[in-house]
């Protein structure tokens, strides 16, 4: 849910991000994978996924990144521009796990009059297993 126009003014170090829970669905798995064009059928097709050794379709790596920016631009607004994103991928999520995203503000910055900001971002499963630690940095609109 996009919330209200965060101000670069209004952000401090330490400042942290509303957390952002997402449940995938095998049809979003399915639906992610053919926008994407990613065949891969561990994230579409369950009896391959556990021919494979998986437990269920897989989360694609790119939506645990999707997910990521969603956290970190709720957070900062509509009129906020993500200059910049960065993830790893540490372990695996399938259908219906609880993924939460969380983030903290780990620098302010004002350069040429505008407002930036970096957070540091992790997304975890309902066992608390850290699935992506990432990295943001937002332009904010200032007052």
């Amino acid at each position: 849910m996009q919330s209200a126009q965060l101000l670069f003014e209004d952000v401090r170090v330490g400042s942290v991000l509303a957390p952002l829970i997402k449940r995938p669905t095998t049809a979003q798995l399915f639906r992610f994978s053919a926008v994407t064009w990613n065949a891969h059928r561990i994230h579409y097709d369950k009896p391959y996924a556990l021919v494979e050794g998986y437990p269920d379709v897989l989360v694609q790596s790119h939506l645990h990144g999707c997910f990521l920016a969603q956290a970190v631009m709720d957070w900062a607004g509509p009129q906020a521009h993500l200059a910049g994103l960065r993830w790893q991928n540490r372990a695996i999520a399938v259908a219906g796990d609880v993924l939460t995203c969380t983030g903290e503000v780990i620098k302010v910055e004002l350069r040429d009059g505008l407002g930036f900001v970096e957070c540091q971002l992790e997304e975890r499963n309902q066992d608390n297993t850290l699935c992506a630690p990432g990295w943001a940095r937002v332009r904010l609109p200032r007052r």
